[in-house]
Order: C-alpha cells, then sequence, then structure tokens
C-alpha cells in the first residue's frame, strides 16, 4: 500500500498530464460527433471545443479545467437549443414542401376530372349524333363539337404551362434554400470565413485536380489571456476582427478559413516560395495592435501569431499536408514562448 502511494506521487505529474490528454482527446471527439451528428451547425461547436482543447496545457490548474468544463457546458447548451429551433425550422419546411407538393397533387386532379368530364360530354354528343338522320343536322353537330374539343384542348394545354411554370417557381425557390444551407454549411458563422468542412472540401478539390498549392496554417499567441483578461465577448471580437484583415491582406481568389478556436488557414495556389512571400507581406498588415470596441474605454492589445507554410507535394494525402504545416507553426509558437520567458 505504500509503495503504491509512493508510485502515485512519484508519478503524480505525469498522471495528471495524462487525464488532461483525455480530456482534450474527449472535446476532440465530442466536435467530430457533433459534426456528423449536424454538419450545418456541428462546424461552429467544434471550433468553440478545439480552442477550448489548446486553454488545458498539461500544467493546468484544477481551477482552469473547472472553467473549462463550465464553458464546454454552456456551449452544449446553447448548442441544444439551436440544435432544437433548426430542427423545428426543417420541420416547418418540410411540411411546407409537402403542403405544396399535395396542392400541386390535387390541382393536377381537378384539372384531370374537369376535362375529363368535357370529354365524357362531347363523346355523348359524338354518339348522340348516330341517330341523326338530317346531314345537315349532323354537321353543324360535328362542327361544334370540333370546336368544343379544340377549346378544351387549348384550355388544357394553356392550364398545363401556367401548372409547369409555377412548379418551376416553386422549384427555384426551394433550390435557392437548399443552395443557401449548403453554403451556411461550410461558413464559420463568427468570423465570415470557410469553417474546417468548407476548407477540407477545397483541399480535397485541388488534390483530386492535382493543382500546385500552399496551405498557410496560423495560430494566435496568447489569445487565452486575452479571454482571461477581457472575457469571451471580447475574444470574439478580437477573432472577428482578424479574420476580416486576414481576408483583406491576400488574394481575392485564396480560400481563408477558421480551422478552429483561434486557428485560421489560408490556401493559395502557388509554391512555398510564393506563399512565404504572402506571409510576410501579411505580417505587417495583419499582425500586431488591435483595438477592443465593445470596452469602454477602448483597449489596445496585441495580436501576434506562430505561422506553418506547407506545399502539396504529389504523394501527400490532406492528413499528411496538414500536419507538416501544423508542426511547422507549433515549432515556431514553442520557440516564441521561451523567447517570451524571461531567464
Amino acid at each position: 500500500m505504500i509503495s503504491l502511494k509512493r508510485l502515485i506521487e512519484q508519478n503524480q505529474e505525469e498522471l495528471i498530464a495524462g487525464a488532461l490528454r483525455a480530456y482534450r482527446a474527449s472535446l476532440d471527439a465530442m466536435g467530430r460527433a457533433c459534426l456528423q451528428a449536424c454538419p450545418a451547425l456541428g462546424s461552429s461547436l467544434q471550433n468553440t471545443l478545439a480552442g477550448l482543447q489548446r486553454q488545458i496545457p498539461d500544467h493546468s490548474t484544477l481551477e482552469q479545467v473547472q472553467q473549462t468544463g463550465a464553458h464546454v457546458e454552456a456551449n452544449l447548451q446553447q448548442w441544444g437549443q439551436h440544435m432544437a429551433g433548426y430542427h423545428q425550422r426543417k420541420t416547418g419546411e418540410l411540411k411546407e414542401i409537402l403542403t405544396i407538393m399535395a396542392h400541386t397533387a390535387e390541382a393536377v386532379g381537378d384539372r384531370d376530372r374537369r376535362y375529363s368530364q368535357q370529354f365524357t360530354l362531347i363523346t355523348e354528343s359524338l354518339h348522340s349524333m348516330a341517330t341523326l338522320d338530317d346531314l345537315s343536322a349532323i354537321r353543324d353537330a360535328l362542327v361544334a363539337s370540333a370546336k368544343q374539343l379544340q377549346s378544351s384542348v387549348a384550355q388544357m394545354s394553356q392550364d398545363g404551362d401556367e401548372m409547369v411554370s409555377h412548379m418551376r417557381g416553386e422549384l427555384h425557390q426551394y433550390q435557392t434554400k437548399l443552395e443557401e444551407a449548403e453554403r451556411l454549411a461550410t461558413v464559420d458563422s463568427l468570423t465570415g470565413l470557410q469553417n474546417r468542412r468548407g476548407i477540407e472540401g477545397t483541399l480535397a478539390a485541388l488534390i483530386q485536380q492535382r493543382r500546385k498549392f500552399s496551405i498557410i496554417m496560423l495560430d494566435l499567441n496568447g489569445f487565452k489571456q486575452i479571454n482571461d483578461t477581457y472575457g469571451h465577448a471580447a475574444g470574439d471580437d478580437i477573432l472577428r476582427q482578424f479574420a476580416s484583415e486576414l481576408r483583406a491582406a491576400f488574394r481575392s481568389t485564396d480560400d481563408a478559413g477558421r480551422w478552429g478556436g483561434d486557428e485560421f488557414i489560408m490556401v493559395l495556389q502557388c509554391s512555398r516560395e510564393e506563399a512565404v512571400r504572402h506571409v510576410e507581406r501579411a505580417r505587417k498588415w495583419v499582425l500586431g495592435e488591435y483595438t477592443l470596441t465593445g470596452s469602454c474605454p477602448p483597449a489596445k492589445v496585441s495580436v501576434d501569431a506562430a505561422i506553418g507554410i506547407a506545399e502539396w507535394r504529389d504523394t501527400d494525402t490532406m492528413e499528411a499536408l496538414l500536419e507538416r504545416a501544423d508542426t511547422e507553426m507549433y515549432r515556431h509558437k514553442k520557440s516564441a514562448a521561451r523567447t517570451a520567458t524571461p531567464a
């Protein structure tokens, strides 16, 4: 018993670090599960949970873990409310579509019944002609029936055209809704940039086309301190401002995305050397001092970022490419942290 106690005491730090790693892994799994459950809403929660993961280093205190747990609980409750509203809206839209389809089917049925009755009357009229002996009367009856038949066919054609036009309008309306829903499913709700799902789709397409491209990963340094000092609303404000400056600093043909939490990603169709030049220019315009617009008086904070760059190779999978950029980014982040730490 004493030996076991000593063993635990000797390995306490390692055990705590292992438990924190497991906690981070569970948050990652939770985010991925929410994304699979509802792609339209899961991406935002996955990004939030990814940011919370990075706020739990191996040396976290119990208080920090408890604060993170409270944030996770609050975000899950909020996400649950959004999910309920989302499914309620989708259920309403589905009912609307079914109602329109039912009304359309009913209209078609009414039209068919109406013209069926008209054709029956014409047929009965033609049958009655067989009993006529006066050729003049037969001719007049045939002319009248032909005009009636021609009028019915013309009216049926017009009704059909109007119904087709109406149905096309309805289909266009719902196609627009579907396209908007698909677009929102790939957009980060906080920053307006592409979310992780959107960027992964872009990368998959470029790899399939075997196009030359590079990615730039950016991770904000000291972002947790901004949240701790000014609150999460201020942190969100900085993320929105940073995203706007990042988007403006690159070309309109480059893809900008929020990878998760305080991590961002750029996809450029160019070599690594050219991507490095773009990064050096972006450092001057994107990194530096930002003003918290919601604080009174307005506070200024300095924003810096660790950056990793990787060019796609013919043999690269998406995962290998991302891992290479991620490794370089965190190497720079650790180097910056050592430089900032006083001797």
